[in-house]
Parts: C-alpha cells; sequence; structure tokens
C-alpha cells in the first residue's frame, strides 16, 4: 500500500500533537497538489478549528501538570485522529479496499496512541522537576518534530516513516528506562520510611 508510510508517520505525529498534524496536512493540500492528503483536510473550516485548538495545546502544553491534564483528555483524540488520518489517506487511493482502510486506520491509531502514551508518561516525568522551562524546551522540542516529521512525509514518506519509526522507539524505550527509575525511587523512598517507622520507640 503506497499511503502506508504516510499513514505511520502521520499516525506517530498524531500522537504527540494531532491538531499540528491536521493543520499541516491541510496547508500543505491548500498549496500544493498532493494527490494522496484527503480535500477534507484542507478545507477552510477544518483549519480553522485545527489552528484554534492547536493554539490551545501550544499554550497549555507548557505549563507543568496542565500538560499531563491535557494529555489525559487527549488519550481518547489523539489515536482517533491517526485512525481517521490513516483511513481517509487509504480512501484516497482508487485501487484500495475496505481491507486497507481498516489496516491503514489501525497503523494510524496504533502508532498514535504508543506515541501519545511515550509523550504522556515522559511528560509526567518531566513535571517532577520545579522549574517550567523543561517543560517549555519538550514541548518546543516535540512541535518541531511533528513538524518536520510530517513536511517530509507530505514529500518523502518513506524517510518520514523510517525517522517517525525511530523516534517511537526511542520514545518506548525511555519511557521503560525512567518507569524503571521511578520504581526504584519508590521502592527506596518505602525502605526509608518503613526504617523510620520502625526506629521510632
Amino acid at each position: 500500500m503506497e499511503t502506508l508510510p504516510l499513514a505511520f508517520a502521520s499516525g506517530w505525529a498524531s500522537g504527540v500533537n494531532c491538531y499540528l498534524v491536521v493543520l499541516v496536512l491541510g496547508i500543505a493540500d491548500r498549496v500544493g497538489a498532493y494527490s494522496d492528503i484527503p480535500d477534507v483536510l484542507g478545507r477552510w473550516d477544518v483549519l480553522a478549528i485545527a489552528g484554534f485548538m492547536y493554539a490551545m495545546e501550544f499554550v497549555a502544553d507548557k505549563i507543568p501538570y496542565v500538560d499531563s491534564t491535557w494529555d489525559v483528555v487527549s488519550t481518547l483524540i489523539r489515536p482517533t485522529v491517526g485512525a481517521i488520518i490513516g483511513a481517509m489517506l487509504a480512501g484516497q487511493v482508487s485501487d484500495d479496499t475496505p481491507l486497507d482502510q481498516i489496516v491503514l486506520a489501525g497503523v494510524g491509531g496504533t502508532t498514535a496512541l504508543l506515541s501519545h502514551l511515550s509523550k504522556a508518561g515522559l511528560r509526567l516525568a518531566v513535571n517532577s522537576s520545579p522549574e517550567p522551562v523543561s517543560n517549555i524546551g519538550i514541548s518546543l522540542l516535540e512541535d518541531l518534530a511533528v513538524l518536520g516529521v510530517i513536511g517530509f512525509a507530505v514529500a518523502h514518506p518513506w524517510l518520514a516513516a523510517t525517522i517517525a519509526g525511530v523516534l517511537l522507539v526511542t520514545g518506548m524505550a525511555v519511557l521503560v528506562v525512567v518507569a524503571r527509575l521511578v520504581r526504584r525511587g519508590w521502592r527506596r523512598w518505602k525502605g526509608r520510611r518503613a526504617a523510620s517507622a520502625g526506629a521510632d520507640p
């Protein structure tokens, strides 16, 4: 399926910031002749809603703990958008079958869910730092990564899918390491608490 790499790349990006994905794909459809991009994404009302939601996420994503709350709210939204974009991409190719649409929707939705879980978990870990600079820096880095991957995906879908795959694996690996560190820290804290409780007369 020729649209598979674009579905994978847009799925990863949707898990990080689905509104920016819709915005970039919609603008690309407006200004360029990209047959793979569904025309509905280039409609002015879709662009306006995506732009407004991206502006909200841009602000919310840079405030400690507000960003994690936003991630919780987005747990259903981001994978759903990834799946919808995947299904719409399949609909752009005339010889694609309903099975192709199901596969591409599954690829987009699953990839979006995994990248969303990585993002949400890492942002929870970052929120343990009291200063807001790290939140702002990571949020800007995420936006640039989404912009870069989707920008590549429009012109070079296989390259974008490769980059998205590397970022997905890296994000999941970092999340596993962070989870182990948190678990180890929790056990130490419980051990110290138990020891101090036992030492009390």
